[in-house]
């Protein structure tokens, strides 16, 4: 039998990572588990029936009634909920906006990381996320953090919004990105920070492509280790 892999990639908001981590997962032939997509459908679906976002438990209610599915379609991944793709609505302002604190909940965490670890112990997966090294699959043979500057990531999610027909002031990018970080490193449960055997990219002044090829480089040598 063979024995299944694992890649995480973690790393603040627009750092590249969902980028990535698709080619490096169809490079390899592992499925892509996009674990920001299942916080932000969690959300979208508070946002949507009125859900209290302050209220944990509540959310964790929610989530027990909520089907999230990511399935590979084409050259990408579609995200959906209940049968309903909500594969664009999720990167939504409002989405985004409040994703932080919706994953911030212990109980809402703990079901979101059974449910990871449950993808990834049937296949050979790249993930990403914010916690993916450090809590979800601290076993992973592979383990990233991609960073870059906030001016950077603030660049890359206008071009992002552009191409969707949305067209949002850079500085305002530039600080919903700053409060997510600060959001993200602050929170009580499974806050983001780099794992201890990590290997950290500045992905600033890479392309796509160098990432990627750094990636798969790291997977082979852990590979024939």
């Amino acid at each position: 039998m063979e024995r299944l892999f694992q890649v995480a990639i973690d790393g603040p908001a627009a750092a590249g990572k969902s980028t990535v981590a698709k080619i490096a997962a169809k490079t390899l032939g592992f499925v892509y588990i996009d674990t920001g997509a299942m916080y932000r459908s969690l959300t979208y679906k508070a946002l949507m029936t009125g859900t209290d976002i302050n209220d944990g438990h509540q959310l964790k209610q929610l989530l027990d009634q909520t089907e999230i599915e990511l399935v590979q379609e084409g050259n990408g991944q579609k995200v959906y909920v209940d049968g309903t793709d909500v594969t664009d609505r999720i990167r939504y302002p409002d989405v985004s906006e409040h994703v932080s604190l919706v994953s911030s909940f212990e109980e809402v965490r703990m079901e979101m990381v059974s449910r990871q670890r449950k993808l990834a112990a049937s296949c050979s997966v790249v993930m990403d996320g914010r916690d993916i090294g450090t809590h979800v699959l601290p076993k992973a043979q592979v383990k990233i953090f991609l960073i870059a500057s906030v001016d950077e990531r603030a660049i890359r999610r206008y071009k992002e919004e552009e191409l969707k027909g949305r067209h949002p002031s850079i500085e305002s990018l530039r600080e919903a990105i700053a409060l997510r970080d600060k959001k993200d490193m602050e929170r009580e449960v499974s806050p983001l920070v780099k794992a201890e055997d990590a290997i950290a990219l500045d992905t600033t002044s890479l392309s796509i492509e160098e990432v990627v090829k750094k990636i798969l480089q790291l997977v082979k040598e852990k590979q024939l280790s």
